[in-house]
């Protein structure tokens, strides 16, 4: 037996596991039981005449030839993709897949926009991935999608940045907390207020303790979510203040929930960031995608509210 009897399916179920390294994850997210990918992963093994992980505990690790069959599995399964979608542009036929991951910050707005853009060009597929800050800059690394939209960019990925569309971060605060009323409030009067803030590494929390930091304000942090609802809920019900884009809060805030703050230096106006690799070669589909975003009219087919 040799790879060459190794079939494209075995190929694209190792990839998903080196990827999670987690077998049950794996599983989940190719719709089969870990039973059946264990048999598939051994089978492939078997082709490659080497072992492909080995499991300490509970956690998962690939061998060296893991590691060799992964690379060459997603270029093998990359190599396809963007010949089909040469293929689909060569007819001229509005069809092919866009592969897409979204910070979860974004989750607020962007799908609209692929929505937007899917009832434009309905024979598109789109595989969308909605992951935190660390994920998507590993999934930009190893290069796993067309396009990432994200806020902040770091300035030493490998990728090119496009700014689409304006990201204002607010202050908020629970709807009946005593400076929801007042104005121009000043970054140092919120010293000794508790603040309820995203996971270290979050974009948004880059920004506030930057902000305050450069005011000389040590932010008295409370609490830490990794979700930006938990953080809405725990600020409605009067925990904490907190600094988040208006993209994310614009329901809660129309509604009443909380307040956004007039405090001086806010909002701090950002971008919203459509990033792919330095080296990637952008399918038709994608470039057709990253030319939506970039249009003028994006914001309005959207709904959004402009800042």
């Amino acid at each position: 037996m040799s790879l060459r009897h190794a079939t494209l399916h075995q190929l694209r179920i190792f990839t998903v596991l080196a990827r999670h390294l987690n077998m049950t994850r794996a599983a989940h997210e190719l719709h089969q039981t870990p039973a059946a990918l264990s048999i598939q992963i051994k089978q492939l093994a078997s082709y490659a005449g080497a072992p492909l992980y080995e499991q300490i505990g509970k956690k998962l690790y690939l061998t060296a030839s893991g590691e060799a069959v992964e690379r060459a599995g997603r270029d093998i399964l990359r190599r396809l993709e963007n010949l089909t979608q040469e293929l689909d542009a060569h007819r001229n036929v509005e069809r092919g897949l866009l592969r897409l991951s979204i910070i979860s910050t974004a989750e607020y707005f962007a799908p609209r926009l692929v929505g937007a853009f899917c009832k434009e060009h309905p024979g598109i597929e789109v595989h969308l991935e909605i992951v935190n800050r660390d994920s998507i800059l590993e999934r930009l690394k190893q290069n796993l999608d067309d396009i990432y939209i994200m806020g902040q960019v770091p300035k030493d990925i490998d990728g090119v940045a496009h700014p689409f569309l304006d990201n204002a971060i607010v202050l908020i605060a629970p709807a009946g907390h005593p400076l929801a009323q007042e104005s121009a409030i000043a970054p140092e009067r919120l010293r000794d207020e508790p603040f309820i803030l995203r996971e270290e590494g979050s974009g948004t929390r880059m920004t506030a303790e930057n902000f305050f930091h450069e005011r000389g304000v040590q932010l008295r942090v409370r609490m830490t979510m990794s979700s930006n609802e938990a953080v809405k809920q725990l600020v409605a019900g009067g925990l904490g203040l907190s600094v988040l884009s208006r993209n994310t809060v614009a329901a809660e805030a129309s509604s009443g929930d909380i307040a956004i703050l007039d405090v001086q230096g806010f909002p701090i106006l950002r971008q919203w960031h459509a990033v792919h690799h330095k080296n990637k070669r952008l399918t038709a589909v994608a470039e057709r995608f990253l030319g939506f975003l970039l249009k003028d009219r994006t914001i309005a087919a959207s709904g959004l509210p402009e800042d």
